[in-house]
């Protein structure tokens, strides 16, 4: 399980609308979108669970298993920080180079923006390995906050993979997520299309479509790339917003020559509302 997906980054902050002329250029304040362990790193909590070599499907696990992941939703579900980071070993490392004290950080930070978060983790496989339980879980969360009275909606899906030992998660993967965040009355509906893999220095589109037609609104926005890293969850940039002529966003991104995870993020403002999508891009040989 993840406890906190990339959207976490798609954090607005205040004075976020800043009232300027059509023609000129509107500036945004935002932090990197998360995919922070919500599913992954909530779900894994190790047990004494006796399993099969090999990978399993969801309905050959013991009743014990999802029992585990209910316990584990509940917890972030109250935003128990202390309970949740109970399931994790003092030496947990995750894939996006968290450790056990920076995931604790990331997570207190996370659940004071968003005061209401609903969580719901669906185990995917499991596989017993000598004494490491691996699991693979999709993790859903929903959630609001509130910033000078205005509610932002979120929504994010995260497919982890985590190995426990000894009833403690001790290593996390995350191998898939997507995000969006909402704000206003008639936020535009938007299909983002970007691959979820690619090879290094491998060019990709990057497509973010505006489903309701756009009359006489005007359309601005813009899109980024960023690495994964630890540090990428506590980082605000400022982003500038571009005047759209067409119904969305559409780019042209390279991947870089090394591998690893990148945030490839999308933001769009209409009168009605803003919605800001995020989605991994993971870049291989």
């Amino acid at each position: 399980m993840t406890i906190f997906p990339i959207i976490q980054r798609q954090s607005f902050q205040k004075g976020y609308f800043v009232q300027t002329h059509p023609r000129q250029t509107r500036h945004l304040l935002a932090k990197p979108l998360f995919s922070v362990l919500l599913g992954a790193v909530i779900w894994g909590l190790g047990t004494g669970i006796s399993l099969r070599a090999n990978a399993e499907t969801p309905e050959t696990a013991p009743a014990n298993v999802t029992t585990l992941l209910n316990q584990i939703d509940a917890a972030a579900n109250s935003q128990d920080v202390e309970k949740v980071m109970g399931f994790y070993g003092s030496n947990f490392t995750n894939s996006d180079g968290l450790d056990y004290q920076n995931l604790r950080q990331v997570l207190k930070d996370f659940w004071t923006r968003y005061s209401q978060l609903n969580y719901r983790t669906k185990l995917q496989s499991w596989q017993q390995n000598g004494d490491t339980l691996t699991t693979t879980t999709i993790t859903e969360i929903t959630g609001t906050k509130k910033i000078d009275h205005r509610e932002f909606s979120l929504t994010s899906t995260i497919t982890s993979q985590q190995q426990i030992q000894g009833e403690k998660i001790v290593q996390q993967e995350i191998l898939a997520e997507k995000n969006q965040l909402t704000l206003g009355n008639k936020p535009p509906t938007v299909v983002f299309n970007v691959p979820e893999q690619v090879k290094v220095g491998q060019e990709f589109n990057i497509d973010a479509i505006v489903q309701e037609p756009l009359g006489n609104d005007i359309l601005i926005g813009t899109a980024i790339t960023q690495p994964v890293t630890a540090k990428s969850y506590s980082e605000s940039e400022l982003l500038q917003l571009e005047f759209l002529p067409s119904g969305g966003l559409f780019k042209i991104g390279q991947a870089p020559d090394t591998v690893g995870n990148n945030w490839i993020s999308a933001i769009l403002m209409r009168q009605g509302g803003v919605t800001l999508v995020t989605q991994r891009l993971r870049v291989v040989k």
